[in-house]
């Protein structure tokens, strides 16, 4: 048996009074999604550890199966897994997002929805500007990018800019954690010295960025924003835990889920197109997808503009998003996976975080979840979504009990 996740990033939602008190799954025409619930095993999943904040880096590391009080550094170190920087022993890895500031707040986390084309440019002006023997810029995709500080100190708060939308941005300011204010971590710096360090860098590149703020307003401006920080992580591969896979690929146009796939051992696809955002090239991840599963045993198909909705608290995008996700990505996949002549394929799908469009940011709750391959005995659940999924044969997993299950299938 080969598998398949289909995880649409950030779909569960809270039940909204706009859409008469149903959440996005629930309003929204899924006929694909539904399918799979209606011929599969459902329940609901809880992908968050104790103590770790609602972050994709934190749930699709959980999703796959990962312990995060062992293996967890951060989204930095996997933004550098991604665009193939081989981190040093003694690097700091931070993502780097270029974000949106107005009146003396975040707009937003995303610099007016950069492209790529116009992220390198600025980050490549950036490393010219503030980069140094301790300090490098390094492009990613779109508005996440990386930031390299050798000798850094990752026991430092830093504030994820999605989760603090229109918030102060000078109270979100780099801190160290409590007692490492003056301590260091083996030869590197201080907390309190990292933390410096990384606020300078937002405030001298807001003045460096204000040539290119979007219509050179003055009350808007540019910044980078690091957050994430982490060490090379120490991760086995998905086929040295489990037998089931020999090999395995990972679809998706963001970064820190490739870094992911890279440290699990997978194969990045790249798919023309993919754009982490409702434009994204639906068809061509489900085709990357098909095609994957003819020579490998485990595929992670993974699409962001739910989420990316979310965060922008917009419910007409967010309900397009999970429409185009379910007509263009999940009914296509099932209808060639009904008539597939190769090895079986078990599908999974499930979010990986809700992202309620009300509040624009990650939440702690459990997401539902649908197993489905043709052999399957399916339980009573006929529709994917947060309310039905409760009555799922699987009830309530946690963390790595999905994959456990998933790869009994």
């Amino acid at each position: 048996m080969k598998h398949l996740i289909i995880l649409g990033d950030g779909m569960a939602d809270h039940p909204i009074e706009r859409l008469g008190g149903k959440t996005t799954l629930q309003y929204a025409n899924t006929p694909g999604m539904d399918f799979i619930a209606r011929n599969g095993r459902t329940g609901r999943l809880s992908t968050i550890p104790k103590g770790f904040q609602p972050g994709s880096e934190v749930a699709n590391t959980a999703i796959l199966g990962y312990d995060l009080n062992k293996v967890y550094e951060g989204r930095g170190p996997l933004e550098a897994a991604s665009i193939g920087y081989d981190m040093e022993e003694n690097d700091l890895a931070l993502r780097c997002n270029i974000i949106t500031l107005s009146n003396g707040a975040i707009k937003n986390h995303h610099g007016g929805h950069l492209t790529t084309e116009q992220g390198d440019a600025l980050i490549r002006e950036l490393n010219e500007a503030l980069g140094n023997d301790k300090v490098s810029f390094h492009t990613g995709t779109q508005y996440r990018h990386l930031l390299i500080i050798n000798g850094g100190n990752k026991h430092i708060v830093c504030a994820p800019p999605h989760d603090h939308p229109n918030e102060a941005w000078q109270d979100l300011l780099v801190k160290p954690e409590d007692g490492w204010e003056n301590k260091k971590d083996n030869q590197r710096m201080t907390a309190g010295e990292t933390a410096n360090l990384l606020n300078e860098l937002i405030i001298k590149s807001q003045e460096f960025l204000k040539k290119h703020t979007k219509g050179n307003s003055t009350q808007e401006t540019l910044s980078i924003w690091p957050w994430g920080g982490g060490y090379r992580p120490a991760m086995k591969t998905l086929m040295e835990v489990y037998p089931q896979i020999k090999s395995g690929a990972v679809i998706s146009a963001v970064d820190l889920i490739k870094g992911i796939g890279r440290y699990a051992g997978l194969q990045v696809i790249n798919v023309d197109g993919a754009t982490g955002l409702a434009d994204t090239n639906y068809e061509g991840k489900a085709e990357a997808a098909l095609a994957a599963l003819k020579t490998s045993d485990f595929v992670f198909l993974h699409v962001e503009a739910s989420d990316e909705a979310g965060h922008d608290g917009d419910l007409e995008l967010k309900l397009r998003t999970i429409e185009n996700f379910d007509k263009r990505i999940v009914t296509p996949i099932c209808n060639e996976l009904q008539v597939w002549e190769g090895e079986p394929v078990s599908v999974a799908l499930l979010p990986d975080h809700p992202t309620p469009v009300e509040i624009r940011t990650h939440v702690d709750e459990p997401v539902p979840f649908a197993i489905w391959h043709k052999d399957i005995t399916p339980d009573s659940v006929q529709t994917f979504d947060e309310v039905s999924c409760v009555s799922g044969c699987f009830g309530m997993l946690h963390l790595g009990e999905f994959m456990q299950e998933f790869m009994k299938e």
